[in-house]
């Protein structure tokens, strides 16, 4: 969350910051209640004075001090209720601050809409193929290795069930990104739990903004990313200054409603309530939080060259930006069978946003100086819309899918052929 200082000296900034991503906050009544909460600790600074004022007379006096007495527990009385207004002011203040975005660094392109994002650099050729190429829906039902009907009689609509070669290459997919990830960017691999409380979840801004897309036990949630679990890890925690940037590398599934998208990717992988994750998060020093972002961005992009896989990299305009982040570039792979890019990762710079929530700060061990850590992190990349693009991409004209050559040793074959 943005500091209430911060607001209050950069009021237009902030308002601006709103209007760019399309959003709205009731900064004037902050504004007010952030007045009568300040003069209301000015008073009671002054009340807290006056009663050690009286305490000193009390203890001058001895006997015969009643009415200096009764005049403390008087100002007490008053102080207790000023305490009590200022806590429901903060409640007040809370609610309204929680629901105002990240700011987006100067370097974000002003725009409403997706077609406003900016394309950054775009790697690779799109493949050609001598026939129609298929969808990976297709394809993978074609092979047997994909079962969406049997999936939705267990479950429901927007899951999948994966066979045989399928399952594997889910399996190997998840496990060549953390092997690339721990073994060639420097990643420490974290295992984490898949249910969350109420305050991870609001320490990273999925509350309260998108209580209704996410899933919940009586007293947990389970996780849209593995961001909140991984991020949470250094809550409440001060880090050390020289050990920055941390980088953690997590794989996990992941569980959204996926709320208001009805109609949009309702076929296929691209857009279901459960599907696995390999997520990259950062710890970093503010000085240096936008180098970090371009390597860890690189990082992912590493994953889809590997993997042979043509793709473009877009930087987020303001009204396509998510609600923590200060400056996201988004991933997207290009899909032939579906004949267009789709977003496969989002890399994002959170600056202090998430860690003034959770009170994730740093301190240097020489100069004792510090402050809030920044935090990124990105899909290194999302597995099902990996193993839908690996469909597509390596579709052959006989109905096969050639293995990338990556995956071949986890896989153990080199293609892909129907379940008879």
């Amino acid at each position: 969350m943005l500091d209430m200082k911060f607001i209050r000296q950069n009021l237009d900034l902030v308002k601006q910051s709103l209007a760019n991503r399309g959003s709205s906050a009731d900064l004037e009544k902050l504004i007010d209640l952030d007045n009568k909460r300040r003069a209301m600790i000015q008073e009671g600074d002054e009340l807290k004075a006056k009663r050690n004022q009286f305490s000193a007379m009390v203890a001058k006096k001895g006997k015969g001090a009643e009415e200096e007495i009764k005049e403390m527990r008087r100002i007490s009385d008053v102080i207790k209720t000023i305490d009590q207004d200022i806590k429901a002011l903060d409640s007040d203040m809370d609610a309204i601050v929680l629901s105002i975005p990240n700011v987006p660094h100067a370097s974000v392109p002003v725009g409403s809409t997706p077609e406003d994002n900016t394309e950054v650099r775009i790697w690779g050729k799109k493949p050609e193929f001598a026939f129609e190429p298929k969808a990976h829906w297709d394809i993978g039902e074609d092979l047997g290795i994909l079962d969406f009907k049997r999936a939705a009689k267990i479950t429901g609509a927007r899951f999948a069930l994966n066979w045989g070669a399928g399952a594997k290459l889910e399996r190997a997919i998840f496990s060549f990104m953390l092997d690339v990830h721990t073994n060639h960017h420097g990643c420490t691999e974290v295992w984490t739990p898949f249910m969350v409380n109420r305050d991870s979840m609001t320490a990273t801004g999925q509350l309260p903004k998108f209580e209704e897309e996410l899933f919940r036990t009586d007293d947990y949630y389970l996780i849209p990313t593995a961001e909140v679990p991984v991020t949470n890890i250094y809550r409440d925690e001060t880090l050390t200054e020289e050990d920055l940037p941390i980088k953690l590398v997590c794989y996990t599934p992941c569980f959204r409603r996926e709320a208001g998208s009805y109609g949009k990717d309702t076929r296929g992988l691209i857009r279901q309530h459960q599907f696995n994750k390999v997520e990259l998060v950062r710890f970093a020093h503010p000085d240096r939080s936008y180098t970090d972002l371009e390597e860890l961005t690189a990082d992912a992009e590493d994953i889809l060259k590997r993997l042979g896989l043509h793709f473009r990299t877009v930087c987020l305009c303001t009204g396509d930006l998510g609600f923590s982040s200060a400056k996201t570039y988004d991933l997207e792979v290009w899909m032939p069978g579906m004949g267009t890019f789709k977003e496969i990762s989002s890399c994002s710079n959170f600056e202090e946003f998430q860690s003034r929530r959770g009170n994730i700060r740093y301190k240097s061990n020489q100069t004792k100086k510090g402050g809030l850590c920044h935090t990124l992190n990105g899909s290194g990349l999302a597995v099902g819309r990996t193993l839908a693009a690996i469909l597509e991409n390596y579709q052959q004209a006989d109905g096969t899918v050639k293995v990338p050559e990556a995956l071949v040793p986890y896989m153990g074959l080199d293609l892909i052929k129907p379940i008879r």
